[in-house]
C-alpha cells in the first residue's frame, strides 16, 4: 500500500469519524429539543384550557423574547431558515456560524411553546446543519468537505424527529444536494445511523398511534383525488408564507410587527384551539375521531384547513422560528378525514378514515416541500408500517406535480422578483 492510499484512508477515516460525532450531537439537539418542547406545549395547553384568554398574551410574550434575544444575543440577524442551509451549500458561502445552533434551537422552542403555529422540525435542521458547518471549520482538512457534513447534520436532525433514517436520508438528497459520490453517501449514512441509534437508545418515543390494516383497490381514484386537492393546498399554504413573510417585512418598526401578529395569531387560535404550537394534538384529535366520522365534523375540520396556513404564516412573518413540516402534516391530516368524510356520506363508500389521514399528511407534505421520496417514507414510519405505501406513493407524486404545475417553488426556492431599473 502506497503512502498516497494510506493518505486516502485516513481522509476518508476523518470524514465519517467527523460524520459520526455530527450525528450524536444532532441527535442530541434534535431529541432534547423536541422533548422540552412537547413537555412545555402541553403545559401552556393545560393552562390555557382553565383560562382560555390567557392566549391574547402569551404568543406575545413568545415573540417578546425571541426579538429581546435576536436582539442582545444573535447578533440582531433574522433568521432564514432553510434557505441559510441552500445558500451554505449552493453558493458555497459561509452563511451558518455556529451561534445559529443555538438560536434556532431556542427561538424555535419559544416560538412554539408559546403558541406560534408552526414546528420545531425546521429549527432542527438549521441548527444541525449548523453543527455539520461547525465541524468543517473546527478541522482544516475537513473544509472541503463541509457540504458532506452539513448534509449529514440536517439528515440526522430529521432522522431523530421522526425516527425515520430512511426520510432523513431522502431530505438531503431531494432538498439540498444531489451529490453522487461515494463519501458523500457515506457521510450521510453513518451520521444517520448514529443519530438513529441515540434516538433508539435514549429518546425514542412513537408520537402517534395509527392502526392501519388494509387498504382497497377501489379507493384509487379517490386517492387520486385527495392527491390533486393536497397540492393544491400545498400551493395555498406556499403562497400564504410568502404573502405574509412580504407584508410583515413591509413594517419598519419591529415592535408594531410583534404586537400585530401576535394579536392575529391569538386570535385566530381562540377561536381555533387546533392551531396552538406543532399541531400534533390536532392529529391526535383528528384520529380519536375516525371511528365514529360524521358531517357534524366538517366545521371545525375545514376551519383548520382554511385557517392553518393563515397562522403559520402571520407566525413566520411576525418573528417566529419555523417552517411548513409540522404545518403540512396537520393539514395532510384534515384534508384526509374531510375527503373521506364527505365520500363515504354522500356516495357511501365506505372508504377507511385512517388510511385517508396519513396519505393526507404524506400528500400535502409532499406539495409543500416538493419532495414527496421524503413525505412518502417519513409517513410509512410515523404509522409504523408500509401498508399503505403503495396509495401514498400515488399520492405524494401526484401532489407534487400539481403543486409545482401550479407554483413551480417551494418556500425554500422561491426568489422574490427585483424589480429592473430602466437606465435613463
Amino acid at each position: 500500500m502506497n503512502s498516497y492510499q494510506i493518505k486516502k484512508i485516513r481522509r476518508v477515516a476523518a470524514v465519517l469519524l467527523a460524520a459520526a460525532i455530527v450525528g450524536v450531537l444532532s441527535a442530541l439537539v434534535a431529541d432534547t429539543l423536541k422533548v422540552i418542547t412537547e413537555h412545555y406545549e402541553a403545559l401552556f395547553l393545560g393552562v390555557l384550557h382553565q383560562n382560555r384568554f390567557l392566549i391574547f398574551i402569551i404568543p406575545l410574550i413568545g415573540l417578546s423574547t425571541i426579538h429581546v434575544l435576536r436582539y442582545f444575543l444573535f447578533h440582531n440577524k433574522a433568521n432564514k431558515g432553510i434557505k441559510e442551509v441552500l445558500d451554505t451549500i449552493n453558493k458555497n458561502g459561509n452563511t451558518l456560524p455556529s451561534y445559529k445552533i443555538s438560536s434556532h434551537y431556542f427561538n424555535g422552542l419559544l416560538t412554539v411553546i408559546f403558541g406560534g403555529s408552526t414546528g420545531i422540525e425546521v429549527s432542527t435542521v438549521v441548527s444541525t446543519a449548523a453543527i455539520g458547518a461547525l465541524s468543517s471549520r473546527k478541522v482544516s482538512y475537513l473544509r472541503k468537505y463541509r457540504t458532506d457534513l452539513v448534509c449529514a447534520g440536517l439528515a440526522a436532525g430529521v432522522t431523530a424527529l421522526f425516527n425515520a433514517p430512511v426520510a432523513g436520508f431522502l431530505f438531503a438528497f431531494e432538498v439540498f444536494t444531489r451529490r453522487r459520490s461515494k463519501l458523500h453517501t457515506i457521510s450521510v449514512v453513518t451520521a444517520i445511523l448514529a443519530s438513529y441509534a441515540i434516538t433508539r437508545l435514549f429518546f425514542y418515543k412513537q408520537v402517534f398511534h395509527f392502526k392501519v390494516t388494509e387498504w382497497n383497490t377501489y379507493a384509487l381514484p379517490y386517492i387520486v383525488l385527495l392527491g390533486v386537492l393536497a397540492g393544491l393546498n400545498s400551493v395555498y399554504l406556499t403562497k400564504s408564507v410568502l404573502f405574509f413573510k412580504k407584508f410583515f417585512a413591509s413594517f419598519h418598526n419591529d415592535y408594531i410587527r410583534i404586537i400585530g401578529g401576535s394579536l392575529l395569531i391569538s386570535a385566530l387560535i381562540f377561536f381555533v384551539p387546533n392551531l396552538y404550537g406543532e399541531g400534533y394534538e390536532g392529529i391526535k384529535h383528528v384520529f380519536s375521531q375516525v371511528n365514529v366520522p360524521s358531517m357534524t365534523l366538517m366545521l371545525p375540520l375545514v376551519a383548520v384547513l382554511l385557517l392553518k396556513p393563515i397562522a403559520t404564516s402571520v407566525t413566520l412573518g411576525a418573528g417566529g422560528d419555523g417552517g411548513v413540516f409540522a404545518p403540512s402534516l396537520l393539514i395532510g391530516a384534515f384534508l384526509g378525514l374531510i375527503v373521506c368524510v364527505v365520500l363515504n356520506h354522500y356516495f357511501g363508500l365506505g372508504l377507511i378514515p385512517v388510511n385517508f389521514v396519513l396519505i393526507g399528511m404524506a400528500a400535502v407534505l409532499s406539495g409543500s416541500i416538493h419532495a414527496p421520496f421524503t413525505s412518502i417514507f417519513l409517513v410509512c414510519a410515523l404509522a409504523d408500517n408500509y401498508i399503505l405505501f403503495i396509495p401514498i406513493v400515488i399520492a405524494c407524486l401526484i401532489s407534487k406535480w400539481v403543486a409545482h404545475a401550479v407554483f413551480p417553488y417551494s418556500v425554500y426556492t422561491y426568489q422574490p422578483k427585483v424589480a429592473l431599473k430602466r437606465a435613463v
